[in-house]
């Protein structure tokens, strides 16, 4: 897949060079409410609490950032923002930053910091499921993720786990854009389908669907999602990176003294579409299964994990050095 992947986010990095020309000296400006910075999110999901709490709080512009916050709609979306420059930082899984640097990028992308350590997605029946075992997946037809992304890796990777043939033993179905499949899923398309939050639970609202597993629970811990932006950013604004880290860190730290009901009244208006008794339910459901780190250090044996999986994936030609692609000093200093 990464052979796609690359050649894409390297041409529309092209493509969009000129009009990003100057960005990076445009971010470092003052605006009336701070340094104007831009980050891509690869989802809008209520799995980023801790981020959205602290934009919802105000942590940012605490830290002199005036924040603006755009989605992609997918990690080959968000990448190709990065390299572009149409943004300065990103939020995505970390394989993204692998690929761009095995295919050669000359200012690679680099993490620095680590937000979730759980997958967040849930798999959603489309009829009601007693004491769900994945081997009932066996003959179905599933609504899956991007090949080479992580929801879809570590979808393949719990099959394993449960001695299940992800190409043999039933269908998954990649061929939907990465937002699309809860809307396709209720169209009647696929027997079950992989979810992120609200997309799951609306689901079942609607009596569309019936989620009988979280992906996060039974993959164990892996470095699902990371805030990572090109060297040479980090290198030319290393405050304002330090500023965004510490922000995080805040919203971390809230995440993790304050109760489902409190995280969700913050977050509420990130999703006004999600009434206040759903979205509680989500922040719970997260809550419990551990989701959120309580700092941002995106440690070695997690990178060493994450390219496990993507190799057993066979997304991975060779293995990326850990200090290539992963610094810690904005996290740690976070933590002072």
């Amino acid at each position: 897949m990464k052979k796609k992947f690359l050649p894409f986010l390297l041409l529309a990095a092209l493509t969009f060079g000129l009009a990003a020309c100057g960005k990076g000296q445009d971010a470092e400006e003052e605006s009336g409410t701070g340094v104007k910075v831009t980050l891509n999110e690869v989802a809008h999901s209520i799995f980023y609490a801790p981020m959205y709490v602290a934009i919802e709080e105000g942590y940012f512009k605490e830290e002199g950032i005036d924040l603006t916050l755009v989605t992609g709609f997918g990690a080959d979306k968000t990448m190709t923002a990065v390299l572009s420059g149409e943004a300065d930082i990103g939020f995505m899984g970390s394989e993204s930053t692998i690929y761009t640097y095995l295919g050669g990028a000359d200012d690679p992308v680099v993490n620095f910091a680590q937000l979730t350590q759980r997958a967040g997605n849930f798999l959603v029946s489309r009829e009601p499921v007693e004491d769900f075992s994945w081997d009932m997946l066996k003959g179905h037809n599933v609504l899956g993720g991007r090949a080479g992304g992580m929801p879809e890796m570590v979808f393949e990777y719990i099959l394993k786990k449960n001695g299940i043939d992800p190409e043999k033993d039933l269908n998954i179905d990649q061929s939907i854009d990465f937002g699309s499949t809860a809307a396709a899923f209720s169209g009647g398309q696929g027997d079950y389908t992989v979810e992120f939050e609200p997309h799951a639970t609306s689901l079942e609202q609607k009596g569309d669907g019936y989620v009988v597993a979280s992906l996060g629970e039974d993959s164990g811990y892996v470095p699902y999602t990371a805030f990572s932006a090109k060297q040479s950013y980090m290198a030319e604004h290393p405050e304002t990176v330090q500023g965004f880290t510490d922000a995080l860190q805040k919203g971390m730290e809230y995440v993790a003294e304050h109760t489902p009901e409190e995280i969700a009244a913050v977050i509420q208006p990130q999703f006004a579409e999600t009434d206040e008794a759903a979205l509680t339910a989500i922040v719970e459901r997260y809550y419990e299964q551990d989701t959120w780190k309580k700092d941002l250090i995106f440690r070695e044996e997690a990178f060493t994990l994450l390219q496990d999986i993507l190799e057993e994936a066979g997304e991975l030609s060779e293995r990326v050095p850990y200090e290539k692609l992963v610094t810690t000093q904005f996290a740690e200093k976070a933590l002072e």
